[in-house]
C-alpha cells in the first residue's frame, strides 16, 4: 500500500537539471536525510548507509529517456 507518492515533471534547462542532481547527490553524500518541499508540504526521508540503485536508459523514437532510481 502507497502511503505517500510524489511525482513531478518539469522542463529545466542542462544547468537547472545538474544542480537539482548535486543537490540531491550532497544530501545522499553527506549523510543527510533527503528534504522534498513542494507548496506547503514537506517530506523527510531517512536513507540508511546502504541503497539499491538503478539506471535505465532508453532512446525511442520520440525522444531519449535516463532514469536514475534509488531504493532502500
Amino acid at each position: 500500500m502507497e502511503l505517500v507518492e510524489l511525482k513531478e515533471k518539469t522542463t529545466l534547462s542542462r544547468e537547472a537539471a545538474a544542480a537539482r542532481l548535486h543537490a540531491i547527490a550532497d544530501e545522499l553524500a553527506s549523510g543527510n536525510d533527503v528534504v522534498i518541499e513542494r507548496d506547503d508540504l514537506r517530506f523527510v526521508a531517512h536513507v540508511p548507509g546502504q541503497v539499491r540503485l538503478k539506471v535505465e536508459f532508453e532512446i525511442e523514437d520520440d525522444g531519449t529517456e535516463l532514469e536514475i532510481e534509488l531504493t532502500w
